[in-house]
């Protein structure tokens, strides 16, 4: 690690932060987000200008938190043996352009990956999408892999929305989350929905729900429902 880094971070807070991705990444796998060795989640790490990232190519099976590479918010390593993920320049991007968010996940979960396949918006047809969305789930431009215009995309598609989540055209699913694991469970709830409005629409139209049954919905969800100041105490959304 750099001696700027290494002034700014307790070496406790990215052990914990490296073990926490790690483990996160499993959920990818547990809720069936993610094959072979696509999909990726990075945590911001508080009071820096770093994150922790999964390396690049490296086999779910075969992650550890020592695996884990740490960055800079220009996709710099900092510390790690490996080479970062492919899309390190798109999460560094939103973390610089969004202060808010502590947390990035992509996949390619194959409902919500084939509405991005298709460019389309999943729209706001269920009460569970209003809860965690409020809005249709937004459609971002297409952009290659390996830079940051995929990060330009995501910010330019939900700065000023309420979603969480965005099909990136013709390529998959980025979540954001004021934590990785909030990221995690919009990614989760992401493919949800998208699987089951897919399979309502085969059934017939779909139609969005009132706007104002979904700002109801949605203030409730994320205002009144579970165990808020709980939630807050711990920085996880459940």
């Amino acid at each position: 690690m750099s001696a700027d880094a290494d002034r700014t971070v307790r070496p406790d807070i990215l052990r914990r932060l490296r073990r926490e991705v790690c483990d996160l990444h499993a959920e990818l796998v547990r809720w069936g987000l993610v094959t072979w060795t696509s999909g990726n989640i990075s945590a911001r790490v508080p009071g820096a200008d770093l994150m922790v990232i999964k390396p690049s190519g490296v086999g779910y099976d075969d992650l550890t938190p020592e695996s884990m590479v740490v960055t800079d918010l220009h996709a710099n390593v900092v510390e790690g043996v490996h080479a970062p993920s492919s899309d390190t320049a798109a999460h560094a991007y939103v973390y610089r352009a969004m202060a808010n968010v502590g947390g990035v996940v992509h996949t390619h979960s194959p409902y919500a990956t084939a509405w991005a396949a298709r460019g389309e918006p999943i729209p706001c047809a269920i009460t569970a999408m209003a809860d965690e969305f409020g809005a249709d789930i937004p459609v971002g431009p297409f952009a290659l892999i390996g830079g940051d215009d995929i990060g330009k995309g995501i910010v330019a598609t939900l700065t000023g929305h309420r979603s969480p989540a965005v099909l990136m055209r013709g390529h998959g699913v980025f979540t954001i989350g004021g934590t990785a694991r909030a990221a995690v469970k919009a990614a989760v709830m992401c493919e949800d929905v998208a699987r089951t409005v897919h399979l309502a629409r085969v059934h017939g139209p779909v139609e969005a729900l009132p706007a104002e049954h979904i700002d109801a919905l949605y203030d409730r969800y994320q205002n009144v429902y579970g165990q808020r100041a709980a939630d807050r105490e711990r920085g996880t959304d459940s």
